[in-house]
């Protein structure tokens, strides 16, 4: 199979996640378990761990630009590669807490009530734009059409930093809220 016919059949795939992950999570937020019958214990411990990873995927975000930068492919390939892992983590935590607690509402007034919404706004509507742009990424380089994969590494990069770190920003904000 060629690259050309490789790259068209990864484009279907990325298009479907690219929606059914946006949806399912949209779908999940809005599942409580509690609210369903079942004895669970609210998984309250992990906000600060997926925070944590967060912070992680940036600094590997960074780490993977320093690497390029420098000529090593691999462990640039390999940061890139744990920190797509890292994306994937923060989601099934992310959306399992969400399943088995309460929505904690932002407690801030004033100038800083906006800030917080226009961060946490602007993170979740391009954590759904990144998705495909992620994902082309990452296809392109896995098959060797380095020309296309640098020129949307261009967007993809500041995108993805972006939601990682105003990921760790949210927590930070809404941390004092939590029960």
């Amino acid at each position: 199979m060629s690259n050309l016919a490789k790259e068209r059949k990864y484009k279907k795939i990325i298009t479907v996640l690219s929606i059914v992950i946006p949806l399912a999570v949209a779908a999940l937020f809005g599942v409580n378990l509690k609210s369903l019958g079942f004895d669970v214990e609210p998984l309250t411990f992990l906000p600060p761990i997926y925070a944590s990873i967060n912070g992680l995927t940036a600094a590997l975000l960074i780490a993977a630009v320093l690497a390029i930068k420098k000529g090593n492919k691999k462990l640039h390939q390999q940061l890139n590669t744990i920190a797509i892992g890292c994306s994937l983590i923060f989601l099934l935590l992310y959306i399992g807490y969400h399943m088995t607690s309460d929505s904690t509402k932002f407690g801030g007034e004033g100038v800083i009530k906006y800030v917080y919404y226009f961060i946490l706004f602007s993170h979740i509507v391009l954590s759904v734009i990144v998705i495909p742009f992620v994902l082309t990424t990452y296809m392109r380089a896995q098959l060797g059409n380095f020309p296309q994969h640098k020129k949307i590494a261009k967007i993809t990069f500041p995108l993805w930093l972006y939601v990682a770190v105003t990921g760790v920003i949210v927590y930070l904000m809404i941390s004092p809220y939590y029960a």
